[in-house]
């Protein structure tokens, strides 16, 4: 069942959004993150240059970028108002962060330098990941990484 969502702001994981090829024997699987937002379009602009991924695109309202291991979803606002009332806020997340490995952070803030509004510059973290963090246009936060041995 593929219901129209969009998103920006507010991580809001859309249930149902996509079928997993088997289900998992015991609890659940994290296959889709849907972002909700004001502004398709727009979102939609960056994760295309950010991702480096053609996007899926169903109607004006939702688009997924599929990265291998899972799916990022945007969805707007709008739609989800009229599908689940009252469930999400377009550009409120300040709680979770968007993490895409990456075969070098260092060389995608390079690329990424003049484009994305930066939180922090490549670091090597205490748990053991290179890390660039930086905030998509509805202020969610992104984290390119890789493990620091393997750069």
């Amino acid at each position: 069942m593929k219901m129209q969502l969009a998103g920006a702001a507010t991580l809001f994981t859309c249930l149902g959004m996509m079928v997993a090829n088997q289900p998992p024997k015991n609890g659940a699987v994290l296959i889709n993150t849907c972002l909700i937002t004001n502004n398709v379009r727009s979102l939609t602009d960056f994760y295309s240059r950010v991702l480096q991924v053609e996007p899926t695109k169903t109607g004006e309202d939702y688009v997924e970028f599929r990265t291998g291991a899972g799916t990022l979803a945007l969805f707007s606002a709008e739609a989800q108002e009229k599908y689940i009332p009252g469930s999400a806020t377009a550009a409120h997340n300040r709680s979770a962060i968007l993490e895409f490995r990456v075969s070098d952070p260092d060389r995608e803030y390079a690329r990424l330098r003049d484009f994305v509004k930066w939180v922090k510059a490549p670091t090597t973290q205490p748990w053991g990941t290179r890390s660039v963090y930086f905030r998509d246009p509805d202020g969610n936060l992104v984290d390119f990484f890789a493990p620091a041995q393997a750069r």
